[in-house]
C-alpha cells in the first residue's frame, strides 16, 4: 500500500519543523545553534542569562567560538560528528546544572550541517528530585556491583599464603616475587600437591596485571575434544548445536589478566602447535572463526611431569617448551621442607575449622613427629587431607598419634615404638597348604610397611630398566609395560635414580 502526500505536504512540514523550533526557541530556558565546524552560530534571549555563569559579558564574546571552548562538557561536538540526538542529559559545569536536549540539523540531501541545543531546565535538582534520587541510587548499586566484581577477580592467594619458613620455601617465594614484576612467561615445576595453583595467584596478586582476572584451566581435567573451544571459543553457530551467540574462551575471558595453565604436559601434540601460536602472536582464533582477534593475556603454567623428558620422547613440542620455560620455578616437595610442617599444621587445621565450622585441632608434638616421617606423596593436598580425616572423626581437641592410624601412621609404623607390634609368643608356624607360597620366618621387629616394601621393587626395576635401555625412558617404559606417563610420574617421584648414562 502506497501513501500519496497532498500536494502542500512539503509545505505543512516546512511550517511544522519552524513552529516547533519556534516553540522551543521561546518557551526552553535557553536555545543555541551550532554549524558543521562546531562553531556557535545563534542564541536565544533566554540563553544571554547563562553568560555570566560561563564567563562572558557580551554575546559577541561567546557566538562565532566552537562550543567546546566556551560551553565546558558539551556533548554538541558529538552529536555533529554522529548524527546522533541526545534528547535528554544532564550537563553540569560552573555555570550549574542543567536539563538539556540536543539534536542533529540535517540539508535536503540528509547531511548533518549542525546541531540544536535547548535548555530545557535549570537547577534540576530541586525540580526533578524524584528522578535524580533515582539516579543517584542507580550510580550506588552500579559502584557496589562494580566493587562485588572486582572482588570476584581478585585472587584468593598472596605469595605470603605460600606457608612455611625453610630455605627451600623462601626461596620459592624469593623467585616469585621477582618474577611477578616482570610479564614474561612463567612455569611452575613440581610434584601434585605442592601449592603450584597457589602461587600462581600469588604471582598474579603480586604483579601489574592483579586488579585483573585470573583464569585458571586445569587441561587434564577437560576432554581433548573440547580443549580448542575451551581456550580460543566459538563463533556463533560453528556446529550444530551451537550458541548463536557463541561462546568466550579462557583466553579472552582472560584478557588483560592473567592465564594460568595446570597440567600443561597433558595437553594435546595436536592442540600445542595453536598454543603455541597464542603465545607467540598473542592472537586467537575462535573455533569455526575466520576472525583473528588479538588478546593482552600473561601466561603461567604449572606441570608436575618432567617436559624435558616428554620433548625428548617426542610426547611435547621443543618449542612451546621453550616459549613455556622462560622464567621456571621448581616447587620442593614436602619432604623436603619437614621443617616447615608446624606451620603448615597449623595454617591448615584453622582453615579446616573455618570450612566446617568445628573448633580448631591442635597436633601434639608426637603426632607431628610421627607425620613427619612420612613420605607424603601426595604432599600439602595429601596432609591437608590427613588432617581432615582425623579432625572429623573425633571430638577431642587435641590430635594423638591414634587419630592418624589408618592414614598417616601407616608409613610411619614400623620406626614408631608404640606403633610395632607385640611378639607373640614363638610357636611353631602352620603347615604350608600343597600349591601355596612359601612363607619366610621374618622378625617382627623388621616388618616393614608393604607400601615401602612395593616402592623399593619399582624403584629397582624402573632403575634396571633403564640401564639395560641405555636411560631410554620411552623404550623403559614398553620394557616395563607401563605407560610413559606413569613412568614420569615415578621419577619426578625418585629422582636419585640413574638414567642409563
Amino acid at each position: 500500500m502506497t501513501m500519496t502526500l497532498p500536494a502542500d505536504a512539503d509545505g505543512l512540514l516546512a511550517m511544522a519543523g519552524k513552529s516547533m523550533f519556534e516553540a522551543f526557541a521561546r518557551d526552553a530556558m535557553g536555545a543555541m545553534v551550532v554549524d558543521r565546524e562546531h562553531r556557535v552560530v545563534w542564541i536565544s534571549e533566554g540563553y544571554l542569562r547563562f553568560l555570566p555563569g560561563l564567563g562572558f559579558t557580551e554575546p559577541e564574546q561567546f557566538v562565532g567560538r566552537r562550543v567546546e571552548e566556551v560551553v565546558p562538557n558539551t556533548l554538541m561536538a558529538h552529536v555533529i560528528d554522529t548524527g546522533q540526538p541526545i534528547l535528554v542529559d544532564l550537563l553540569t559545569n560552573q555555570a550549574g546544572t542543567f536539563l538539556v536536549s540536543r539534536l542533529p540539523l540535517r540539508d535536503d540531501a540528509g547531511r548533518v550541517i549542525g546541531a540544536v541545543g535547548f535548555v530545557l531546565l535549570d537547577h534540576p535538582e530541586t525540580t526533578m528530585q524524584p528522578l535524580l534520587a533515582k539516579f543517584s541510587r542507580l550510580q550506588t548499586e552500579l559502584d557496589t556491583a562494580r566493587q562485588q566484581l572486582a572482588a570476584q577477580r581478585r585472587p584468593r592467594h598472596t605469595i605470603a599464603s605460600f606457608i612455611g619458613a625453610s630455605p627451600a620455601a623462601l626461596e620459592v617465594k624469593r623467585q616469585a616475587r621477582r618474577v611477578a614484576q616482570i610479564g614474561s612467561t612463567v612455569l611452575l615445576l613440581g610434584e601434585t600437591g605442592t601449592g603450584k595453583e597457589l602461587l600462581a595467584q600469588g604471582i598474579h596478586a603480586a604483579g601489574a596485571r592483579a586488579a585483573r582476572r585470573f583464569v585458571g584451566v586445569n587441561i587434564a581435567a577437560v576432554p581433548d575434544t573440547l580443549l580448542e573451544a575451551e581456550f580460543f571459543g566459538v563463533a556463533p553457530g560453528a556446529y550444530t548445536g551451537a550458541d548463536r551467540r557463541g561462546r568466550e574462551g579462557k583466553f579472552k575471558h582472560a584478557d588483560g589478566g592473567t592465564l594460568f595453565l595446570d597440567e600443561i604436559g597433558d595437553m594435546p601434540l595436536a592442540l600445542q602447535s595453536k598454543l603455541l601460536r597464542a603465545l607467540q602472536e598473542q592472537e586467537i582464533e575462535p573455533l569455526g572463526s575466520n576472525r583473528v582477534e588479538r588478546v593482552d593475556v600473561r601466561i603461567i603454567a604449572a606441570t608436575s611431569r618432567d617436559l624435558a623428558a616428554m620433548v625428548a620422547a617426542g610426547t611435547f613440542r621443543a618449542d612451546l617448551y621453550y616459549r613455556l620455560n622462560v622464567l621456571p620455578i621448581r616447587l620442593p616437595a614436602l619432604r623436603e621442607r619437614l621443617a616447615d610442617l608446624e606451620a603448615l599444621v597449623e595454617s591448615l587445621a584453622e582453615d579446616i575449622a573455618r570450612r566446617s565450622g568445628l573448633p580448631v585441632r591442635s597436633v601434639s608434638p608426637e603426632a607431628l613427629a610421627l607425620l613427619a616421617r612420612r613420605a607424603w606423596p601426595g604432599n600439602i593436598r595429601e596432609l591437608r587431607n590427613t588432617l581432615e580425616q582425623a579432625a572429623l572423626m573425633t571430638d577431642d581437641l587435641v590430635l594423638e598419634p591414634r587419630h592418624f592410624d589408618g592414614w598417616a601412621g601407616a608409613d610411619a609404623s614400623a620406626s614408631t615404638p608404640a606403633a610395632q607390634p607385640t611378639p607373640e609368643p614363638a610357636t611353631a608356624p602352620p603347615p604350608a597348604s600343597a600349591g601355596a607360597l612359601p612363607v619366610p620366618d621374618v622378625p617382627p621387629g623388621t616388618l616393614r610397611p608393604l607400601s615401602e616394601q612395593v616402592a623399593e621393587v619399582e624403584r629397582t626395576a624402573i632403575a634396571s630398566a633403564l640401564r639395560a635401555s641405555g636411560g631410554n625412558r620411552a623404550l623403559a617404559a614398553r620394557r616395563l609395560r607401563m605407560s610413559r606417563a606413569a613412568l614420569y610420574e615415578r621419577l619426578a617421584r625418585w629422582p636419585e635414580l640413574p638414567d642409563g648414562t
